[in-house]
């Protein structure tokens, strides 16, 4: 009998445990050439027989969890053929790619050839021992052996790697991942991936070459990464990570280009690891240039009935600032969204610069004309399995047969994500049935989105709280927004039963409702407890993007109670009950680029509430307030640093014979004046003992806030981020408050010591005099929850204000 035999070396030795097996990363992987040159040897040694003679049958053996039939569909050679040196090797080579053999002999017998294979085994279980640092899931998730799956040696040295990957990403470069092959019965083995973690790999020092203009600390702050210091133990931006050093060159690459360096270069951004594999050097390897000015801002428009000089109001920029790239683009997207909202859907604004290397000028042209006309041909939703198509729809800015720009792309995106209902959103589209037409595809996948909360903390005004909230925000996929929600406090306590739906009768109009109960213990700063329950609907639409208006109705029953034997008469005057049903509304202009944290723009409110549509209380009262933010991104050449200007102002006035309820005054201090307690600026009573009407007997009239009925605010604050700590989610700011509060508002005065006998109770503080105060706060967004604190100064004061030098909150929902 002549055989072949090829002279590949078993990987897999017969023994219980192999742990040094497949442990070097020069591990034997299959080698095509190598196989090759090993069967063209045996097979030029041997002798086939006269050429032509054909192969009567293949038998297959050794085979046993792998069917014969298998085996031969993977063979070239086919029953019948002739013994053919090349179609043989050809065979045997294809027979080890499939992964499937550890080793492949092929024999003659006679005109029968015969096919002996040495299966690999199957993976019975895959272990980890020795990760601490990533959980076995998520090591699973990575690797491509799975139990029961066949054991491949090349596969196993690859998710080796993969392993190692993962530990890159946690900044453990120095681990290390042996794997080891357990042989079992029955031809299965268990893989054991034996990991040796190693320290974290932290930056230790990051360095910037060839930076003239800009510090090191400054462009160290602009940077995601940071070196290690013992107070990150929080954040993950000391650790090194390929993926944000390239990030961190884009985000120079922004920072110069925003800050008048159009030449700039990013020449590289290297990570070296220290000789003791424990820590590393970051480097980037800048190319500043000179910096640039504006210089001729033009506009240009092919656009019909469109003038380039009616287009330059739209100029937010100016000559001779610095060159800004991204206030550039920004200005050109405002300038095409404006168009594009004014009658012309088609308009694209491009944006060219001509740079002038001599004088350091760039001079700008805004380039204005009509893109390709492309309407939407079919518009389809995807991937919704709870959301009702009709909430999705409503929420894209186009339909079919409508105008379709790259612009409304960007939009609907935005659109879905804000809903807050699915975990990806992606707006695909393609070829319709003309070249102006597209098919548009939403694509979303869907996420829970009930919430069950349970929350802890401390405030100034209230102490300790702890909350309770259960809330479904896509209740039976409509888009309806409802929850019921507890707190309790050591000085209040509060329920809440709310629903809204954010798009009323399918309409442009938001529609909800509250049920309510509060009460509120004022003994720390007040001498009365008040509780109350109601009612309140609401409504609201919008008339522009930035324009919109809101409506409310409460219905409220209260109660003044729990007070002490010497609570002033103003407040005993009003101990019992009463009823409050009051319709307000507000206007609102937001132009602020977020609601949360905003960098730039401002809003704008104006309001006023109408009681005595029923009910005990009758007034009018009028609302005003506006806010301004200013970025000092060109000034401070940081993107964290912002100018907050608030002012605010309120009137209240009394008709018909109502209650005249103090509850329902304007108070001033606390998150309007810091520095202050919580209306401790403004009118109150003064507290003082008398004998005069009963001798022996001391009547005691302690001192009660009343508040009033006008009231003026005004604050100034410089938000910034901290030093060495913005990595932390700390950031810090420094204020200025002023206001004041007039106007006593009760239902009786008890002024006249002549008229007034022992009910006699003086009025302080009502005066239009400003308070100022002046401090510094930051704020926290710890692993553990926000974490707010105010120290307030008060510069100016009256005469028995009440001040609070630190004012503090802190909570979380779990």
């Amino acid at each position: 009998m002549l055989g072949l035999k090829s002279k590949r070396t078993a990987l897999l030795a017969s023994v219980c445990m192999l742990p040094v097996l497949l442990a070097s990363k020069a591990s034997a992987q299959f080698d095509p050439k190598r196989h090759s040159h090993s069967v063209e040897r045996n097979i030029a040694s041997e002798d086939w027989g006269p050429k032509g003679q054909r192969i009567s049958a293949i038998e297959v053996h050794g085979n046993d969890r792998i069917e014969a039939s298998t085996v031969l569909s993977y063979m070239v050679v086919r029953t019948g053929d002739p013994f053919n040196q090349d179609d043989l090797d050809r065979s045997l080579k294809t027979l080890y790619a499939t992964g499937l053999f550890k080793d492949v002999t092929l024999h003659r017998s006679g005109d029968v050839l015969q096919v002996q294979v040495v299966e690999n085994p199957i993976v019975n279980r895959i272990v980890f021992e020795g990760n601490h640092a990533a959980k076995d899931e998520d090591l699973r998730k990575v690797i491509s052996l799975r139990p029961r799956a066949v054991f491949s040696s090349e596969t196993t040295m690859a998710d080796r790697q993969k392993i190692l990957e993962v530990y890159a990403q946690k900044a453990r470069y120095g681990a290390d991942v042996t794997p080891q092959i357990i042989r079992l019965a029955h031809n299965r083995v268990d893989v054991v991936f034996q990991i040796t973690e190693g320290p974290q790999t932290l930056i230790k020092k990051i360095s910037f070459v060839g930076n003239k203009f800009f510090s090191e600390a400054q462009l160290a702050s602009v940077v995601s990464s940071k070196e290690t210091a013992w107070y990150r133990f929080f954040s993950s931006s000391d650790e090194y990570n390929p993926e944000r050093l390239r990030y961190d060159a884009e985000l120079l690459r922004r920072f110069y280009l925003a800050n008048g360096f159009v030449d700039f270069e990013m020449i590289n951004a290297t990570g070296e690891m220290s000789p003791d594999r424990k820590s590393f050097y970051v480097t980037f390897t800048i190319k500043e240039g000179p910096r640039y000015r504006l210089g001729k801002l033009d506009i240009r428009s092919s656009l019909r009935h469109v003038p380039a000089l009616s287009l330059r109001k739209y100029i937010e920029l100016f000559p001779n600032q610095w060159y800004d790239g991204n206030a550039v683009q920004h200005n050109a997207t405002d300038m095409e969204e404006t168009l594009q909202a004014e009658g012309h859907p088609f308009a694209v604004v491009r944006p060219s610069i001509a740079r002038n290397p001599e004088k350091h000028v760039v001079n700008l042209l805004f380039d204005v004309s009509e893109g390709p006309r492309m309407y939407v041909e079919r518009l389809d939703i995807n991937g919704n399995t709870i959301t009702q198509d009709g909430v999705i729809r409503r929420q894209l800015p186009m339909t079919e047969g409508d105008p379709y720009t790259p612009m409304y792309k960007k939009y609907a995106k935005q659109a879905l994500q804000d809903l807050g209902y699915f975990k990806s959103v992606s707006i695909d589209q393609s070829q319709g049935s003309a070249p102006d037409k597209v098919n548009v595809s939403a694509n979303v996948v869907e996420k829970p989105t009930g919430e069950f909360s349970l929350g802890g903390g401390y405030s100034t005004d209230v102490g300790i709280i702890g909350n309770m909230g259960l809330k479904q925000h896509n209740l039976l996929g409509t888009g309806v927004d409802a929850g019921l929600s507890g707190t309790m406090a050591y000085y209040e306590r509060q329920a809440d039963l709310s629903i809204t739906d954010p798009f009323f009768l399918n309409r442009n109009l938001v529609a909800g409702a509250d049920i309510f109960y509060i009460n509120n213990r004022y003994q720390t700063y007040q001498n009365y407890s008040e509780g109350r329950y109601g009612i309140t609907l609401r409504m609201g639409y919008s008339y522009t993007n930035h324009l919109s208006q809101s409506w409310n109705y409460t219905l409220t029953r209260r109660h003044i109670g729990g007070s002490w034997s010497e609570t002033s008469w103003y407040i005993l005057d009003q101990a019992g009950t009463s009823t409050l049903s009051q319709i307000g509304t507000t206007l609102m202009y937001d132009t602020r680029d977020r609601r949360m944290l905003p960098h730039k723009g401002y809003v704008i409110r104006a309001g006023g509430d109408f009681a005595g549509a029923g009910g005990d209380e009758k007034y009018v009262r009028g609302k005003f307030d506006a806010a301004y933010y200013l970025p000092l991104d060109d000034l401070m050449g940081n993107h964290d640093w912002t100018v907050e200007f608030k002012a605010g102002t309120g009137y209240l006035a009394d008709w018909g014979n109502g209650r005249h309820d103090v509850i329902d005054n304007f108070y001033l201090g606390g998150s309007n004046l810091r520095g202050f307690l919580d209306g401790g600026a403004g009118p109150r009573s003064v507290g003082q003992t008398s004998q005069t009407y009963f001798p022996g007997q001391a009547i005691h009239s302690q001192e009660d806030l009343l508040g009033g009925r006008f009231i003026y605010t005004g604050s100034a604050t410089v938000n910034f981020p901290m030093p060495f700590a913005s990595g932390m989610g700390i950031r810090g700011r420094g204020f200025v408050d002023t206001g004041s509060l007039a106007g006593v508002r009760v239902k009786h005065l008890y002024t006249n010591p002549a008229t007034d006998g022992y009910k006699y109770t003086a009025i302080s503080g009502d005066t239009l005099t400003p308070r100022v105060s002046a401090g510094a706060g930051f704020s926290w967004q710890s692993p553990f929850g926000l974490l707010n604190i105010d120290c307030g100064i008060p510069i100016i004061r009256s005469r028995n204000d009440r001040t609070q030098l630190l004012r503090f909150g802190f909570g979380q929902q779990f």
